[in-house]
């Protein structure tokens, strides 16, 4: 395909590095929560690289600007696996000096998502407790770097206990195993039998009820992910007493919200350069293996992000 020029607000990327997130596995099975407009361009919503062409009306960006994508706009609209790419210049950030193009596309999608959830909903603090589901992805390692980050103690869950050595590695307090433990009841245990102040799941599926009632009364369940794809009934607690439970997804803070998306940015950048917030590469694919690297993804041996690197 030739890429083409960018249009106004736009820019053209030559690509270094792509991040690999499960959306795109999903979107590309037609899966995900919206369907490809066919013909479709692309697939992708994370890269890094360096600007090489400028669109009309762009202020702030120059060729050979070191850069990355956040993940502002749909992949019906545009796509990031190429050796060139267009985007738009709003969903476009600097790269932090000393961070390399293969750190910087495992970024944005999985720290957005952290912070959004930890943040501005569950507005965690020094002391809280949050259950992380699926810790193992990269959503789940931002996580309980934000949660460290924030003073918060961080219970990672896995299925196996093939994981739990990498998780405590990571950063997380405490790790159940989920196929030998009671979710619940360790949950209690740990917190004093009272339950933790935020639990965000990526899982859904039956178990939900699990996870709330492993939430304190009055605390929050974030949904943000359905690995499990069985229908998931309304979360209800084994007291049945009330819990604040909503859906979250990524694009709701880096396309609907502006001054949340730049508090973010803020956080994620002073988070990289004091090294508390450092995504955990679980391996790189040449572009050329792109296939290799999805059924990778999806086998989900991964601890960390998937990187395809780009060779020019």
């Amino acid at each position: 395909m030739e890429i083409g020029e960018p249009g106004k607000g736009e820019l053209r990327i030559r690509v270094d590095a792509i991040g690999l997130n499960r959306a795109e596995a999903l979107f590309r099975a037609g899966f995900y929560f919206y369907q490809p407009t066919l013909p479709a361009s692309g697939i992708g919503y994370e890269a890094s690289g360096t600007v090489d062409a400028v669109g009309e009306g762009v202020d702030g960006f120059v060729p050979g600007d070191a850069v990355s994508t956040i993940p502002a706009f749909y992949m019906n609209e545009y796509a990031t696996y190429g050796e060139q790419v267009i985007v738009p210049a709003a969903a476009t950030v600097r790269r932090q000096e000393g961070i390399d193009a293969v750190t910087s596309a495992a970024v944005w999608i999985a720290y957005t998502t952290a912070y959004g959830m930890l943040v501005e909903i569950g507005q965690l603090g020094a002391g809280d407790t949050v259950l992380i589901t699926a810790a193992s992805s990269s959503v789940g390692l931002a996580a309980i770097q934000v949660a460290n980050h924030l003073g918060a103690i961080p219970i990672a869950t896995t299925r196996t206990s093939d994981k739990k050595q990498q998780l405590l590695q990571a950063g997380a307090a405490h790790v159940i195993v989920t196929e030998e433990e009671d979710l619940v009841t360790q949950v209690r245990a740990l917190t004093g039998d009272s339950g933790v102040e935020l639990a965000v799941d990526a899982i859904g599926g039956a178990g939900v009820h699990t996870v709330v009632s492993s939430v304190v009364r009055g605390g929050t369940l974030v949904l943000y992910g359905a690995l499990d794809p069985s229908p998931m009934p309304l979360p209800f607690a084994d007291d049945g007493r009330g819990r604040n439970i909503r859906w979250y997804y990524f694009a709701e803070l880096t396309l609907d919200q502006p001054r949340q998306l730049r508090r973010a940015e803020l956080f994620i950048n002073a988070g990289l350069r004091s090294g508390s917030l450092s995504p955990v590469i679980d391996r790189t694919f040449d572009l050329d293996d792109v296939v290799e690297a999805h059924r990778h993804l999806e086998s989900n041996a991964q601890v960390g992000k998937i990187v395809l690197t780009v060779r020019h």
